[in-house]
């Protein structure tokens, strides 16, 4: 049963963790050349309200990480290690910075976005745009490519104490 708990958990870690890693890291880009106006067929902003979903729908499917990480950790009778404490801690702080910052700071870019779109569907010309608006934009987008970032380092430390655990009997 452990090895079924534990190819589950690696599985929803690779689709689930690595899909949200791709499609955040990628998200600021597109969003960013919408608003800037750099965007005259809409295809960056439909990129970029795709990467959104992505990461929304894979944020709820990644919950099942922890949940069969715990699972795991109860069968092999790991739950008060360290490793796994210090993995839970970083993956709760992971899934904070997502649900609390990288997703609603993907949101407001996505109004950006919306709002320049509407802008130009009336005509408005792309000079008349406010100078202080754009560089909010890019503001933005630079803080949630931080943000993003952050999410990504801490999975990488994760995944490392899930590899290199210590009192591992792996003996690698």
């Amino acid at each position: 049963m452990t090895k079924v708990l534990l190819s589950v958990h690696v599985l929803a870690a690779i689709l689930a963790v690595g899909s949200i890693t791709v499609a955040a890291s990628m998200f600021p880009r597109y969003a960013l050349r919408t608003s800037a106006g750099q965007d005259p067929d809409g295809r960056a902003a439909g990129i970029a309200a795709l990467l959104h979903r992505i990461c929304r729908g894979y944020a709820v499917a990644g919950l099942a990480v922890p949940v069969f990480g715990i699972a795991t950790g109860a069968a092999l009778g790991v739950l008060t290690d360290t490793w796994l404490l210090a993995s839970l801690a970083l993956t709760v702080i992971a899934a904070a910075l997502l649900a609390l910052a990288v997703l609603p700071g993907q949101r407001r870019l996505l109004a950006f976005s919306q709002d320049r779109a509407a802008q130009d569907r009336a005509g408005q010309d792309r000079e008349a745009q406010d100078p202080a608006a754009l560089e909010a934009q890019r503001s933005a987008a630079t803080r949630l490519t931080m943000l993003t970032g952050i999410f990504n380092v801490l999975w990488a430390i994760v995944v490392i104490l899930m590899i290199v655990r210590p009192g591992s009997t792996t003996g690698a």
